[in-house]
């Protein structure tokens, strides 16, 4: 049985992310910071009869990242790390002019240190599968220059680099770095809540990320537009 961690996986992304793959069989161990909407996700995906472990916390600490890989281990191995909790740097985003350093030290340290953290953490694990795979849950911020969007996509840029060298580092693994576009999120509307256009429902892209892992391509970056055309 495949083993997963999910970070962020209360809601959004990563909670859709955490369901589809627990109809395909994976047994699952999911983080986020608060514990009952933790639980709740976590209750609605052992429907699908696999084994999930809920651990609530803040990826940020060391900790926690330590419990998070503990349970995977609990569950037999790790085949497959995903980072996907995500913090802005500011609610709702402002120009780089007003932007709170501490708010730009929360962004990096939740996008990419924590993100860093826990592949060290995971690593002998990932190393030990088959199919050892880390998936950076990315953002366009991280390649183009949008207005207010600074802060995290600085974050994200870093973190898109930092999986890139982990690719070549640990050749045995898939490293994918993916931009699932913009989503009808928590994380987006507080971003920019005035903004008033309708964005997808994040289990549009899901298919995209099973895609992925049924495929195994190299090593790298990919959109949720590329993975959407490819997935069956």
């Amino acid at each position: 049985m495949s083993v997963a961690i999910i970070t962020g996986a209360s809601k959004g992304l990563g909670r859709a992310l955490g369901d589809a793959l627990a109809r395909e069989g994976w047994d699952l161990v999911l983080d986020a910071r608060t514990a009952g909407p933790l639980a709740e996700a976590a209750h609605e995906i052992r429907a699908h009869g696999t084994r999930v472990t809920a651990v609530p916390g803040d990826v940020t600490d060391p900790v926690h990242r330590a419990e998070l890989a503990a349970a995977a281990g609990g569950l037999g191995g790790l085949d497959l790390l995903v980072s996907n909790a995500s913090a802005l740097g500011a609610e709702p985003l402002v120009r780089l002019d007003a932007l709170a350093l501490v708010g730009l030290r929360a962004a990096l340290e939740t996008n990419v240190v924590a993100a860093l953290g826990l592949v060290q953490e995971a690593l002998p694990l990932l190393r030990a599968s088959a199919a050892g795979t880390v998936i950076a849950v990315s953002s366009d911020a991280a390649a183009e220059a949008y207005e207010t969007w600074g802060g995290y996509g600085a974050s994200k840029a870093a973190l898109d680099h930092l999986a890139a060298v982990l690719a070549v580092e640990e050749p045995r693994l898939r490293v994918w770095t993916v931009d699932p576009g913009d989503m009808q999120t928590d994380l987006y509307a507080a971003a920019v809540p005035d903004d008033g256009e309708t964005r997808p429902d994040p289990r549009s892209v899901v298919p995209g990320f099973l895609a992925l892992l049924r495929q195994r391509p190299r090593s790298g970056r990919y959109s949720a537009t590329s993975l959407l055309s490819v997935a069956p």
